[in-house]
């Protein structure tokens, strides 16, 4: 039999949003859980920001904990990285279409035949634009419209600074009619640009109109992990059930918290996420959150963002997040 590799070093990666993962990293509890393993516990943010970047997109280190975005985290598996997902969460942050003060764009409708900002960004997998595209169509959507009613203008990311400044940068010049925009950093550049909001996404009934990069959002980890450690893997899972679990009975904590992970200030924060946001980060696999993500990969496929098909039901282990879950319960304290 052979026997498992020792582990020395997980790592864990989250985006800039709420997720369970950034709740337990604050509290230093992932640290806690390991330390009488001799395991550290390390945020790939803490790396050169090359490597942090190329590992957060690829999933290609083994130890990896991702809980991020899911353009990434498709693109990978449909590359042929041996992931699998191990939980989604659904978090609603503010989605708009943003336009200019004076502007006669006023809902959805008003959005045919307009010019639509589509960033354009040189990296490995353009999620702004993934997004961008996503957004759209579900503003779109509401109206009975596509995006083939509309212009759709590619806008270099060039040297501007910060999110969503390219595009917003476009508005204010009249080189585009409306920008996507989404989280709490998006609520800030608007203030600064001068934009309003013309179509709100969170407003709309069908949650199918949000299906985008962060709505669901993935927990993946690699198979590799999951066949030599399946413990460690269900010990760290336990730990973001927990601080799920934290989170829920703790607004202000978690708005400040959130306000350290996205970088912005309360302002953004109150204006990206509901009231309740704090009572929403527990993982799950049920079948509406694989269907939502099922219907962004067959949205990202059409767009040229995927290389091959993932089937998403067969991606999905649920096993790892059940076994957590009974440890969670069983030991709420450890």
């Amino acid at each position: 039999m052979t026997r498992a590799p020792v582990l020395e070093t997980l790592w864990f990666t989250r985006c800039p949003v709420p997720t369970a993962t950034g709740i337990a990293a604050d509290r230093g509890w992932l640290a806690a859980e390991f330390a009488p393993d001799r395991i550290a516990v390390r945020s790939l943010q803490d790396t050169p920001a090359d490597v942090a970047r190329d590992h957060h997109y690829t999933h290609a280190l083994t130890g990896l904990f991702r809980e991020g975005g899911n353009v990434p985290a498709l693109w990978a598996r449909s590359r042929g990285e041996d992931t699998r997902l191990v939980g989604l969460t659904w978090i609603e942050e503010r989605q708009a279409v943003l336009v200019t003060a004076d502007s006669d764009i006023h809902d959805a409708t008003h959005l045919h035949g307009r010019r639509l900002a589509v960033p354009r960004h040189p990296i490995a997998i353009d999620f702004w634009r993934a997004m961008s595209l996503r957004g759209f169509e579900g503003a779109l959507s509401t109206a009975g419209l596509t995006l083939d009613d509309a212009v759709l203008v590619d806008i270099p990311a060039g040297d501007h600074d910060g999110q969503w400044e390219a595009e917003l940068t476009a508005l204010e010049r009249g080189d585009v009619d409306a920008v996507y925009v989404k989280g709490a950093l998006a609520v800030e550049a608007a203030r600064r640009h001068g934009a309003r909001v013309a179509v709100e996404l969170d407003d709309h009934p069908d949650r199918r109109t949000r299906v985008n990069n962060g709505t669901p959002r993935p927990v993946t980890v690699h198979q590799r992990l999951l066949d030599d450690h399946p413990e460690i893997v269900g010990r760290f899972l336990s730990v973001l059930v927990k601080a799920a679990d934290w989170a829920g009975g703790r607004p202000d904590e978690v708005d400040r918290i959130l306000g350290a992970e996205t970088g912005a200030g309360a302002e953004g924060v109150a204006g990206a996420y509901r009231p309740g946001t704090h009572r929403t980060l527990h993982l799950d696999l049920s079948d509406e959150r694989l269907d939502l993500l099922a219907q962004q990969e067959s949205a990202l496929r059409a767009h040229g963002f995927l290389p091959a098909p993932v089937d998403v039901r067969q991606w999905a282990d649920p096993e790892p997040l059940r076994r957590a879950t009974e440890l969670a319960r069983s030991h709420p304290n450890r």
